[in-house]
């Protein structure tokens, strides 16, 4: 058996949509597993990762033999791990869903996708990274005893700028920061804010992203935690661009703009981030429409 999955980024947290929106971006992991007398886990590209059972993609395969009582195979799992770690862009998410999916196949396909989503999000702990990972495009998921999730059209007229920083942020520290509770205010802006986030995607109203992706829920406590955030988002405005967000729990930005202004913006920012003393890359990925990819063969 011989299967191979790819896995895009994603960036969650979308503006206002914290917890709940997410978006695929055309950057991508790859897992592939295959037939093995015992245990072994590379990597393909010389990025260090966990070669013991407890690697994520490994553990997330076997989650799915454990639940249907089936005995776990040994596997070769070879991981070409492109989505930068620790940048908020859904590595995790990447993970998880490879080794689950990988799984589905490798049994013939017991589960559908609603499952699979529902073990994804169990697995990561809410669904905003794995549901567009898995489904592909611009996805507005919740969990209400099951995972309730919708796709949310994405306008060819606004396309992602990607600026990713040399320097990681764990999702812990990031949470940490949070407040356990928030004002009504606060409730209130976001919950009207990610509902015009949602319409402005979707009917192309470029002209409200800029009130839509405005945030009270994590941005301002995370700012202290990603040098010039503020000023970041004030370079990206300057430039044309409709907003900047944080990807996932950050440190990586996220600017949405027309495509013609994609590389004035990624530059900007870039040279904005080195005035803080912060070396980052741009990165223009395209949103993936497609999700999950699996090619499935015989040694």
């Amino acid at each position: 058996m011989d299967i191979n999955v790819t896995v895009s980024a994603t960036s969650a947290n979308l503006g206002p949509g914290f917890d709940c929106l997410g978006v695929a971006l055309a950057c991508y992991n790859e897992f592939r597993f295959a037939s093995a007398t015992h245990l072994e886990i590379r990597s393909l590209t010389g990025t260090p990762l966990d070669t013991t059972a407890e690697n994520l993609a490994y553990r997330s395969f076997a989650h799915l033999f454990t639940v249907l009582g089936q005995p776990i195979p040994p596997v070769r799992l070879g991981i070409r791990a492109v989505v930068p770690l620790a940048r908020g862009l859904g590595s995790s998410a990447t993970a998880i869903v490879g080794g689950l999916v990988a799984a589905n196949e490798w049994l013939g396909q017991p589960w559908d996708r609603a499952e699979l989503l529902a073990a994804a999000t169990a697995l990561e702990g809410h669904p905003d990274n794995v549901a567009p990972a898995l489904l592909g495009g611009c996805q507005l998921s919740l969990v209400a005893g099951e995972v309730v999730c919708a796709a949310v059209p994405w306008p060819e007229t606004v396309v992602p700028v990607v600026v990713v920083p040399d320097f990681q942020l764990s999702t812990q520290a990031a949470r940490a920061v949070l407040p356990r509770v928030v004002s009504r205010g606060d409730a209130l802006f976001n919950s009207t804010r990610v509902g015009l986030l949602v319409l402005a995607l979707s009917q192309g109203r470029t002209d409200w992203l800029e009130l839509a992706l405005q945030d009270r829920l994590h941005e301002p406590y995370r700012q202290k935690l990603v040098p010039g955030l503020v000023e970041l988002a004030q370079v990206a405005q300057s430039q044309g661009a409709y907003g900047l967000v944080l990807s996932g729990a950050g440190p990586t930005v996220l600017a949405l703009c027309a495509p013609v202004l994609a590389q004035q913006v990624g530059g900007a920012l870039v040279e904005a981030w080195a005035g803080f003393g912060v070396r980052a890359e741009a990165h223009f990925w395209e949103v993936d429409r497609v999700g999950v990819r699996v090619y499935k063969g015989e040694e």
